[in-house]
């Protein structure tokens, strides 16, 4: 299999630094050629399943614009600065969102939102030996209370669809796998 080629992009829509719409004409590999193929161009981010000493995952419970469906619990997280490391901003978002920071610090992969139309990479952590180290200092704009769950009580509410955000669910589920070993 041959991946499609990029031939030329226009900008339809800008707005930094949270989203980019664009068109793109991609060849495929059979050489028929798409004029405008639509691609959405938004900051990577990071998530990250952090767990205590105390084998405790924090979370949060918090409203998202996007679940229109009543609270949901989420993963400390946030967009990456420009040329900024996802590591670098693993442990930067825990710290400002939580307050904790953690001795150890497991790549759970990097990820395509859409593989059809771009819409940024997630770059999902798992933080383990997670302890207080400072006060919380977010600038987020939801109202959110954070969490400890033990392991049974993360598995439960993945297994319920607690985690609402697709993101969300997925770092959670791969940090519990990560864990099975």
């Amino acid at each position: 299999m041959r991946p499609w080629k990029t031939r030329a992009r226009r900008t339809l829509f800008t707005q930094p630094p949270w989203i980019a719409l664009e068109h793109h004409e991609v060849e495929l590999p059979d050489g028929r050629v798409i004029s405008d193929w639509p691609w959405v161009i938004t900051p990577d981010f990071v998530n990250i399943a952090a767990v205590t000493d105390d084998e405790r995952f924090l979370c949060f419970r918090q409203v998202k614009y996007a679940v229109k469906d009543g609270p949901t619990l989420a993963t400390a997280g946030g967009y990456l600065e420009p040329g900024e490391d996802p590591l670098d901003c693993a442990k930067r978002e825990l710290l400002e969102e939580t307050g904790y920071a953690a001795r150890e610090w497991l790549h759970l992969g990097s990820y395509p939102v859409d593989g059809n139309r771009g819409a940024g990479v997630g770059h999902l952590w798992l933080a383990l030996g997670a302890h207080k180290v400072a006060e919380v200092d977010a600038d987020d704009l939801e109202e959110q209370t954070l969490l400890f769950l033990s392991r049974d009580e993360a598995e439960r509410a993945l297994a319920a669809g607690e985690f609402k955000l697709m993101t969300w669910a997925a770092c959670m589920a791969l940090a519990l796998l990560r864990l099975l070993r």
